[in-house]
């Protein structure tokens, strides 16, 4: 059944263009040099002399409230969507008059039987589903 979403590349009422201020994550001070500490990890260091806390030049940015989104375009996926977790048919109800706005998720919990049926009513309420593929088996696979 590959044919669940036939009508949809569903496109959002309004998609503003994304702006990040930065795209790389801020990395540990000092996780280049032990291996125990993981890059993304970020922590504020505490030492007194520690030169990324007193910012000085050549050493890691530190993340700062400057580097936050666009309140318009916070938590927007980048086709102009932002995204709501759905576990049941009735939660996708609430976004039948958001549909321009909002995508649902199906939450990973979600059995594929049920998920099936969220599908289907999705296409009904022509809401946009951003994982409609995951645990779905096709016909013959049975």
């Amino acid at each position: 059944s590959s044919g669940i979403n036939a009508e949809w590349p569903l496109r959002p009422g309004v998609k503003p263009r994304i702006v990040k201020k930065r795209t790389k994550k801020f990395t540990r001070h000092q996780s280049d040099r032990y291996a125990k500490l993981s890059k993304s990890s970020w922590r504020k260091p505490k030492g007194i002399d520690s030169r990324v806390r007193r910012r000085f030049k050549g050493q890691f940015l530190m993340p700062s409230i400057g580097y936050g989104s666009n309140k318009n375009t916070r938590h927007m996926m980048p086709d102009g969507f932002l995204k709501f977790v759905v576990h049941n048919v009735a939660e996708l109800e609430l976004l039948m008059m958001q549909n321009k706005t909002y995508a649902a998720e199906i939450a990973a919990d979600v059995s594929a039987k049920k998920r099936k049926l969220i599908v289907e009513r999705a296409q009904q309420l022509n809401i946009k589903v951003t994982n409609w593929q995951a645990k779905l088996r096709s016909e013959e696979d049975n």
